[in-house]
């Protein structure tokens, strides 16, 4: 740039030389570029070198003041200086967006807006910044949060946007539309269009140039464009400028210019100068009136070969040019300048207010400590020990598991014993044994074996109490024997499940029969409803014949509820396994928090037909549910100021909680005395009085108003003060026993509730039955409770004999009197060495014995997750404390099923096959591989689908190695159902999928299993899926209708699928083809073998997709049916299953991969599914 002839007398300004970059971060860059410029040690800005000699500078000329990399060899996409701040923002193609502060281009911040687009225009707000890509506007604020985030359609194809006002958004690209967002948009074609800005409609049009519309500005009444025109090679560069008057909407002189033009911009100071900028960094100043002036032209000197983007300040003292090499040019025609003529003050993140300490090199071996300063101190330092009153003292090796010697098999000089799981893997805690508490083991298990009590034989949980484990083996479930845990028809449940310490209590909520029906009778929209996800649980309790079942679906849906986390109920799975969580005050707060919740999700919903009360009156009132009138108990408090006022509110419960009394434990009480003390609880506490203004000692006095259907009780024995006082009181009531029985104590052994261990221990010898009656020490079968008159109540231990004095109970409750019989009773079982447990004994009714046996009598029963074993009634409330710990006590009143109609209506309609919206924010109807089914269409009884589903994982098997090297399964994978896809098994579209739901999840993934799946990353995110995107819940529905429909679901290897899926089906209502070409005691044949060798098909090539497997399943059972004549040839079946066997070992089980060779059996197959 030639300076000479400049005024003197102008300010001296000491301009910048070029900058570029070092050639190693960057093969690509052009060496010959890199002069005289040094690279920031961050590698992210370049410092510009001072030149020597000085150069005067008058307004209205442009030097270069500063170049700095926003980043290194990425294009610069898109520049913009900040309206309302002295900051330049720039965007790059990879769609990272830089900001600079002031002329010195400070780096302000800097974030990514795209993970694959580039920017295509920024526009400066002034709470933030607009950033256009391809598809996408996003408005950050300065810092980088997303303010909101407005996706287009995947289609689009952004390049500009235009800020009308304050409000008012237009966004266009290369499509024929233009957006409005908050306001309109414009439409880029080689025509400058004029729009009203009230209707929208064109006013006038321009049309500038015949090939396209390279940019244009606007200043008072003049409109200059640049542009294209087409030629007979193409389209060039056209060097005339379009100039219009929009005051008489006519076309002026053109301007030729004598540089390429690309970009262009009004710079109107003194006069309306036009800077014209070439894509080379040729710049050009002239008036558009004018004639362009040779002289004018500048150079930009881009890093790179091309220009990218330029931009003006609002005060038109500065411009910028972003090149294709990442570097950032800022023009100023002052030493200062500023973006704005009125800029607010930018906001600064705090500078760091703590000094730092000098840096220490971490790889000297022999750095001195004295470097590392230290606090002053005028004490005696440990080192200033003089060393002959030292003596080295090694830890003692703790002592081996008395376990593992016991388990331990010698081979030669070697043990061998099983891990006795007593602590973490590769853990060997250094501590010596410390004095237990005399409770501790209420309160976590040791970690230890040294923690323990030296004989860990003395309190032997029996062998139905302990916690049973699933063994795991290469067919993983198949070959585990269920029946030898559960001989009855009623279904236990898996433990392996995460947070499944809850089984026991599902099991007692399944076991009341008017919470069963009303559970199953409730359906709701809510994604995460305990009490839907409750009810199909139920639904497979009540169809299984003895086969487990698993509670995944709930306690997926537990572990998303806010209050459950919050009440820490969610147990991570290693505190779970080791046992340390305090599994007795768990269970109690999961206890109150279902209630609670299930309480909540049903109560605004309107209460079936199926639940009015026998006499016509509602089963709830309005605003209640009936888990509110099953549980609910109306309570009176009053609190008594000692100033004499006294206030009265009301409120409810669900369940109680034990008050033991704080007199000596020596003394007797019945159960009943302690539950009308915690029910009807008195204490003094400081309470706030409105008549002294102020917190008072108050007496809080509550009373009951209306007594529960179901009575809940929570015992709270969580130290040893509660367990010395249960203990004692079954001592005494056992001395009791037995003199009311005229049986009196040997003197020669005192019986003491050490005796019970021996006497209910199975293992134990048999006693007579008068000492099998006495079993029962404490706790009641029955109570009876009255309200009185002053709203006191009466409750007292109810036996057998009571009633023949008293009468019938259902004669009784005419009085107010009601008698609560025993239901249920959890309980902790502490067992050291595998953390403990918790088991359910449960009083299982006539109705269920009825449905599943078909007898009609009463039974109690232990249930210990998947072991249920039927034991004697005294068992139930028989409590050895130093193992056997109660937890929680439900009491139901006598005859509580005559009082309600227990119909069960299938709440699941036809509707839920119907079409519905995808979750997915990019789904396209253009990508639906389904076609729902129509109303004339839906399934009959008999009806064949075929079904296949896909799943990913969510948490990786846990398994180890033993002695030997064979590998033992700890913890299968748990996996979660990604892709179900059903398709139609009969009529004219035959084959022709009917849901293919792809299921939403919240949970993290650990591995898509994408070879195995066809599932992707990104697949099951609603945000970016472009799948038909549902939730579980949604395509759970659809699958119970087909079931309950009574369809047959042709598949392949179905019973993983319903397994993971949460399924029951009855099995006459599952064709797998893994079984109809399955010869007994050999290996199972996978699909794509099968499709191979019998309908001449190559499935699952590089994936697996569900539509064709689920296609190709029900193409084989057509096959079975052909050659099985329909099952009435099986000799002739069974040779061909042997030949299939025999060109299975051949092949070693692959399908070969030529493409010449093919099937061993070229089978026809009906047409109509081969069409599809």
């Amino acid at each position: 740039m030639n300076f000479e002839g400049l005024d003197p007398g102008l300010a001296e300004y000491a301009p910048a030389m070029h900058s570029a970059l070092d050639p190693v971060l960057d093969a690509h860059l052009n060496p010959s570029l890199l002069q005289n410029v040094e690279l920031d040690p961050e590698g992210v800005a370049l410092e510009a070198l001072p030149v020597q000699e000085s150069v005067h500078i008058m307004e209205g000329v442009y030097s270069e003041l500063h170049s700095v990399v926003a980043e290194v060899g990425v294009p610069v996409s898109v520049s913009h200086f900040d309206l309302h701040e002295e900051m330049l923002w720039v965007g790059s193609h990879g769609g990272h967006a830089t900001s600079f502060f002031g002329p010195a281009l400070e780096r302000y911040s800097s974030f990514q807006v795209n993970g694959s687009d580039d920017i295509r225009q920024i526009q400066s707000l002034e709470n933030g910044i607009l950033f256009l890509t391809k598809n996408n506007l996003k408005y950050m604020a300065r810092g980088g949060l997303i303010i909101f985030d407005y996706l287009l359609d995947e289609n689009e194809d952004m390049h500009s946007l235009l800020l009308t006002d304050s409000s008012t958004l237009l966004v266009g690209g290369l499509q024929n539309h233009i957006l409005e967002i908050d306001l309109n948009t414009v439409q880029e074609t080689q025509k400058v269009s004029l729009r009203d800005l009230r209707t929208f409609k064109v006013e006038h049009e321009f049309d500038a140039f015949s090939g396209s519309l390279s940019d244009f500005d606007v200043h008072g009444n003049l409109l200059a464009a640049c542009g294209f025109s087409s030629r007979l090679t193409g389209l060039a560069c056209d060097r005339f400028l379009k100039v219009y008057d929009l005051r008489m909407m006519r076309a002026i002189t053109p301007l030729q210019v004598h540089v390429d033009p690309a970009f262009l911009r009004f710079i109107p100071t003194y006069t309306s100068r036009l800077a014209i900028i070439s894509q080379s960094g040729q710049c050009q100043f002239c008036e558009p009136t004018g004639l362009a002036n040779p002289a004018d032209i500048f150079h930009v000197n881009p890093v790179g070969p091309l220009l990218m983007t330029f931009d003006v300040s609002a005060s038109k003292q500065a411009l910028a040019f972003g090149d294709s090499e990442g570097c950032v040019h800022l023009w100023t025609d002052s030493p200062e300048p500023s973006f704005n003529p009125y800029s607010r003050e930018t906001e600064f993140a705090l500078p760091c207010l703590v000094d730092s300490l000098p840096p220490l090199d971490w790889s000297q071996d022999l750095l001195p400590l004295s470097l590392i300063p230290v606090p002053l101190t005028t004490d005696t330092l440990l080192s200033d020990w003089p060393a002959a009153n030292s003596a080295p003292a090694p830890r003692r090796a703790p002592p081996v598991d008395a376990e593992i010697l016991r388990t331990m098999k010698k081979v030669g000089f070697i043990g061998y014993a099983p891990n006795p799981r007593t602590k973490l893997r590769n853990q060997i805690p250094y501590r010596l044994k410390e004095s237990d508490s005399e409770f501790d083991s209420f309160s976590q298990v040791t970690e230890s074996p040294v923690g323990r009590e030296e004989e860990p034989h003395l309190h032997m949980v029996s062998k139905k109490y302990r916690k049973v484990t699933i063994k795991y083996s290469k067919l993983g479930l198949e070959d585990f024997d269920f029946k030898h845990y559960n001989k009855t028809l009623f279904a236990g449940l898996e433990p392996h499940i995460p947070n499944a310490y809850c089984n026991c209590m599902i099991q007692v909520l399944y076991f009341l029969e008017p919470v069963r029906c009303l559970i199953q009778n409730h359906l709701c929209q809510k994604e995460f409803c305990l009490a839907c996800e409750l009810g199909f649980l139920f639904h497979m309790l009540d169809l299984s014949r003895g086969d487990p079942c698993q509670g995944s679906n709930f306690l997926r849906a537990f572990r998303t509820i806010p209050e459950a986390s919050a009440l820490g109920l969610i147990l991570a799975d290693s505190d779970e396994a080791s046992g340390k969580g305090n599994l007795a005050r768990l269970i109690q707060r999961w206890n109150r928090f279902i209630l609670t919740q299930l309480h909540q999700d049903m109560q605004e919903l309107e209460v079936p037909q199926a639940y009015r009360g026998a006499g016509g009156s509602s089963f709830c009132s309005s605003g209640d549910s009936v888990i509110g009138q099953l549980f609910s108990c109306e309570m009176e408090n009053c609190s008594l100021c000692r100033c004499g006022s006294e206030t009265v509110r009301a409120s409810s419960t669900l369940l109680f909680t034990l008050s033991y009394p704080d007199d000596k434990i020596g003394k007797n009480y019945d159960f009943a005395q302690v539950l009308k003390r915690s029910i009807c609880l008195d204490q003094n506490t400081q309470a706030w009085c409105d008549n002294c203004e102020k917190y008072q000692p108050t007496i809080q006095t509550r009373n009951i108003r209306h007594l529960p259907d179901i009575l809940v009780i929570n015992c709270e024995v969580n130290s040893s003060k509660e367990a010395d006082f249960w203990r004692m009181q079954a001592e005494v009531a056992f001395k009791i026993a037995v003199k009311k029985h005229g049986g009196e104590i040997s003197k020669n052994k005192e019986f003491a509730l050490a005796d019970w261990k021996e006497l209910g221990s199975p293992e134990g010898v048999l006693v007579c039955p008068s000492i099998e009656e006495l079993k029962n020490v404490w706790l009641p079968f029955s109570i009876r409770m009255k309200m009185t008159k002053n709203k006191g109540l009466d409750v007292c231990n109810w036996t057998d004999g009571d009633e023949m004095q008293w009468g019938p109970a259902r004669a009784e409750e005419e009085h107010g009197v009601y008698v609560y019989d025993l239901m249920a009773t959890v309980v902790h079982i502490l067992d050291s060495r595998t953390g403990g447990s918790l088991v359910a004994h449960i009083k299982v009714g006539e109705t269920y014995h009825q449905r599943k046996e078909g007898v009609t009598h009463q039974q109690w029963y232990l249930f210990n997750d998947f072991l249920i074993e039927p034991i004697d009634k005294h068992e139930a409330v028989q409590f050895d404390m130093n193992w056997k710990v109660p937890a929680i006590l439900y009491y139901v009143k006598r005859n509580l099923n005559s009082r309600y109609n227990l119909n069960i209506k299938n709440p699941i309609e036809a509707s839920v096959l119907l079409a519905e919206a995808s979750l997915a924010r990019k789904q396209r109807k253009t990508h639906t591989t389904f076609i729902p089914l129509m109303l004339n269409e839906m399934p009959q009884i008999g009806d064949l689908v075929g079904l296949d589903a896909e799943f990913v994982t969510l948490n990786e098997e846990e398994a180890e190695l033993r002695s030997d090297g064979t590998k033992s399964t700890i913890k299968p994978s748990q996996m979660s159902v990604a892709r179900i896809t059903c398709v139609r098994g009969q009529g004219p579209n035959e084959g022709i999928p009917f849901i293919d739901d792809y299921i939403s999840t919240q949970e993290q993934v650990v591995d898509y299993l994408t070879q195995y799946s066809g599932i992707k990353p990104g697949d099951l995110d609603a945000k970016i899926s472009s799948k038909h995107l549902t939730t579980l819940k949604s395509t759970y529905l659809k699958l119970r209708f087909l079931i309950d429909i009574g369809v047959k679901f042709v598949g392949h290897g179905l019973q993983k699928d319903f397994r993971v899926i949460n399924l029951m089906v009855p099995k006459d209502q599952v064709l797998d083809t893994v079984y109809l070409f399955h010869m007994p005691r050999k290996r199972m044949i996978s699909l794509r073998f099968l499709a191979w060798y019998f309908l001449d098909l190559k499935i699952q090539g590089e994936t697996h997709d569900s539509i064709e497997d689920a296609r190709t399943a029900l193409q084989l059972y057509r096959k079975y049916l052909e050659l099985s004549k329909n099952g009435t040839e099986p000799e002739s079946f069974h040779k061909v299953l042997k030949g299939l066997y025999e060109k299975g070992r051949k092949m070693d089980w692959k399908v070969p991969e030529p493409e010449g060779q093919t099937s061993p059996k070229n089978a026809a197959v009906f047409s109509s599914v081969l069409a599809l």
